[in-house]
């Protein structure tokens, strides 16, 4: 059975840097590949070609324009908690 497995990477352009995010289905109890990586990024609209195997970094081009793509392995999104910031907010009253 496929389960969906989220990507999360940092688009390195000149001016800016954003977070961004793709979809890879896996089989169960499966770690997504360089090649899954890289077909998830291509499925997103990038033309990119593997540079760091280790580090998951990919370069990327669009029109004139060359770009890099970190993959980030370990993402941990913050997760906001409402209990923590209230108490923290009633102490600096």
């Amino acid at each position: 059975m496929k389960k969906e497995h989220i990507m999360h990477f940092k688009v390195i352009r000149r001016n800016e840097t954003r977070l961004a995010r793709g979809l890879i289905y896996l089989e169960e109890n499966q770690q997504p590949s360089l090649q899954d990586m890289e077909q998830c990024l291509k499925d997103c609209g990038h033309q990119v070609q593997i540079v760091d195997k280790d580090n998951y970094i990919f370069k990327a081009q669009l029109g004139n324009e060359e770009y890099m793509i970190d993959v980030i392995e370990d993402y941990d999104k913050h997760v906001r908690d409402i209990g923590a910031e209230t108490l923290a907010r009633s102490f600096l009253k």
